[in-house]
């Protein structure tokens, strides 16, 4: 049974797979509550199919690109989930779920996926009409991003007035992700966080020498 989970965006989302059939999938209702609302998930999930941890034989996690606490409770989560399990865990990019959930949505252009960067900003990577990644992830103002394409996720919801041409989904969902990793729809990565930029807390200076 595969553990699928995003934390990508504001919302938690998790599903449980096996064979290719999603068992069951849910979405948090807390927006930036994501190591609060993680390990309750998870066991609920569980819970409801009547499996047990150790019933799960391979985890799937969302790599971003996405904010920095967010994205890192998940992956540790997964990463650790694994340890414990010794079982194998697998990374993909955050918007080729978004972008595979398109496509099977209806999508049938080339077309840009977009996550909330948060700071004004975006992260957003292009795509053909089969989802297949062409250009990206990269982050930048909705303002820049090329504006002849269909646009999916949280950019025509975050900035209505930057996208003339705009579709659904919002973002990524743990569902899809399951079918992404288990049809290998998509490029599998270690489960290391896809930032794009530096996380707003850094050390400070370093302290001043006493003569």
């Amino acid at each position: 049974m595969l553990l699928a989970l995003d934390t990508s965006t504001p919302l938690v989302s998790l599903a449980l797979a096996e064979g290719g059939d999603v068992l069951t999938a849910a979405t948090s209702e807390r927006p930036l509550q994501h190591g609060e609302q993680l390990a309750p998930m998870i066991s609920r999930a569980l819970a409801e199919v009547g499996a047990l941890r150790q019933d799960v034989t391979a985890v799937a996690v969302g790599v971003g690109p996405g904010p920095y606490t967010g994205l890192r409770v998940g992956i540790v989560t997964a990463r650790t989930f694994a340890l414990v399990l010794g079982i194998p865990v697998y990374g993909v990019c955050s918007l080729d779920v978004l972008a595979a959930a398109a496509v099977d949505g209806g999508v049938t252009e080339p077309f840009l996926a977009t996550t909330d960067a948060r700071r004004k900003e975006l992260f957003w990577a292009a795509y053909d009409e089969d989802g297949v990644r062409t250009d990206g992830p990269h982050v930048a103002r909705p303002g820049t991003l090329p504006g002849h394409l269909l646009v999916v996720g949280a950019g025509p919801e975050l900035y209505p007035t930057a996208f003339s041409r705009t579709s659904g989904p919002t973002r990524p969902d743990a569902a899809t992700l399951a079918r992404v990793v288990t049809e290998e729809r998509a490029a599998l990565l270690d489960p290391e966080p896809l930032y794009l930029r530096r996380p707003d807390a850094a050390p400070g200076p370093s302290p001043k020498r006493v003569s």
